[in-house]
């Protein structure tokens, strides 16, 4: 499989990584909250209560833990998941309201493209994970990116693990 690649401007990080797996079997871990929880490799993600998502506007809770990181004392909270965009199998994108109000206005999420199967014939995904921050107010954009592209990319191997692992149970 190709190695993890990715891309940066001013306001947005994109890697991307070919998963062994079907669109399907990687957005149905993306639309579980505890999927979420279960690929997160910032450690911030403790923990998710809701239903897995559907479409737009679907919500669900993400217990969080800064301390994680090391950067802000913000010790542990809660954010709510919000689903921008929702595209079966295609895109799935959310943005964040926490404590902070007005939310600030980032947005994460995965594109999902199919690719030519591998030479012994096994279905892969081209998955792009995207952390966008040009339409966060003006008064947050000197705290981008909270999340580098390292942990993007770290996402993404551990979501190749998740969704074979899952594949198996």
């Amino acid at each position: 499989m190709p190695s993890d690649s990715g891309t940066r401007t001013d306001e947005r990080i994109e890697v991307q990584r070919t998963v062994a797996a079907t669109p399907d079997d990687i957005f149905a871990v993306l639309c579980d909250p505890l999927g979420h929880v279960d690929i997160d490799s910032s450690g911030m993600l403790m923990d998710a209560t809701g239903d897995p998502v559907t479409g737009v506007g679907d919500r669900f809770v993400v217990h969080m833990d800064r301390e994680a990181l090391g950067d802000v004392p913000m010790g542990e909270y809660d954010v709510e998941v919000v689903i921008e965009r929702f595209d079966a199998g295609r895109e799935i994108g959310w943005s964040i309201v926490g404590t902070i109000k007005p939310p600030i206005g980032h947005v994460y999420g995965y594109r999902l493209d199919p690719t030519e199967p591998a030479e012994d014939g096994t279905v892969r995904t081209l998955v792009t994970s995207y952390y966008d921050w040009s339409t966060a107010l003006s008064e947050w954009k000197a705290i981008f990116p909270v999340i580098s592209e390292a942990n993007l990319k770290g996402t993404l191997g551990i979501l190749a693990r998740t969704v074979k692992r899952r594949g198996r149970v």
